[in-house]
């Protein structure tokens, strides 16, 4: 039994209603794989074991950009594109979290109310709560719940405030990085390793006086990206203008990110990446895992105010702490 909502409901009752693509269900589903509690986290790992054979059937693509590219308007726009052309689409939107209370500032699901209103999208927005790489602590889980509800294109908009893009981009199919028109040489202060990451890279806000920008920045991102990538590699990314704000050049968009399947698929790219994503999050879930185990342990916590004091009194080393805190947690 899981405590997900008002009253308890069983693991093989949120499977059902999960596979039978309820909304109320997924959405307990994703809530049971947010929880921190251990024996939500126990039954939420109960849940995605057994959904874990009707997971892997989408096309599940990562959004980044700095804030202000317009990554909302532009995932609603992919999304509705989608949804006209018969998909189903799911939406992991992962918004900065506030300090003090750890929830979304943003509000994703309110800015993308067109598409949350269509039957054919789900959209989830979760705080980030200090999660490095741009997305949730269990945005993953919540991705293989979206596809396991029938969803064939998952779409991952990440905070793309500061941090590092890595996660993102090792969960998700292609990657797509937004840029922004006339934004100079320092190419809007994207990191050179996040534009590497990018298997497509598209340049938004191409509408009105900012359409001749639009085009110049496309030409200086395709001579960056001819510096940064592999001459010889089976997949160039290409550099598109699109106006999600007025939705052209969506389609253009789409159709690249199924050329890159075919692409990745015929040079048996694919599902090598999607197995080495797999090993990447084994151990993402067993350093997670140790991490809480190690700030639970209670010789760890006894000693802990103590040594944070010296530390922040310049009293102690920070190397010395942790392996003092390190010695008392190995302590059998």
């Amino acid at each position: 039994m899981t405590g997900t909502g008002p009253r308890n409901i069983s693991i093989d009752e949120l499977k059902k209603g999960v596979l039978t693509a309820d909304r109320t269900a997924l959405a307990r589903a994703i809530t049971l794989v947010e929880s921190t509690r251990g024996d939500d986290q126990a039954a939420a790992e109960e849940l995605v074991e057994a959904l874990l054979p009707e997971t892997g059937k989408s096309i599940r693509i990562g959004v980044t950009g700095i804030p202000g590219v317009g990554k909302s308007t532009f995932v609603e726009a992919l999304g509705l594109y989608l949804a006209g052309e018969g998909r189903r689409v799911g939406v992991l939107a992962v918004d900065p979290s506030s300090v003090r209370t750890g929830g979304s500032i943003l509000g994703d699901k309110t800015r993308m109310s067109e598409l949350a209103a269509h039957k054919a999208a789900f959209i989830r927005p979760s705080p980030a709560s200090g999660q490095l790489g741009g997305v949730a602590a269990h945005s993953r889980e919540a991705l293989l719940l979206l596809e396991a509800a029938g969803h064939d294109v998952i779409l991952v908009e990440t905070v793309g405030a500061g941090q590092s893009e890595t996660d993102v981009a090792s969960m998700v199919d292609c990657f797509l990085v937004l840029q922004l028109p006339g934004a100079g040489d320092e190419l809007q202060g994207i990191k050179k390793g996040v534009l590497e990451l990018a298997d497509i890279v598209v340049v938004n806000k191409a509408e009105g006086e900012n359409k001749k920008r639009a085009t110049l920045a496309v030409r200086d991102l395709q001579a960056a990206l001819q510096i940064i990538t592999d001459s010889e590699a089976a997949w160039r990314p290409p550099v598109l203008m699109v106006s999600a704000l007025e939705r052209t050049g969506i389609a253009e968009v789409w159709n690249k990110v199924l050329e890159f399947e075919k692409t990745a698929k015929n040079n048996d790219l694919w599902d090598k990446k999607r197995a080495g994503q797999n090993i990447f999050w084994m151990w993402a879930a067993i350093e997670a895992s140790l991490s809480a185990d190690f700030k639970s342990n209670k010789r760890v916590k006894s000693r802990l105010e103590t040594l944070n004091k010296g530390v922040r009194m310049g009293d102690v080393s920070a190397l010395r702490a942790a392996q003092l805190l390190l010695a008392d947690y190995l302590k059998k």
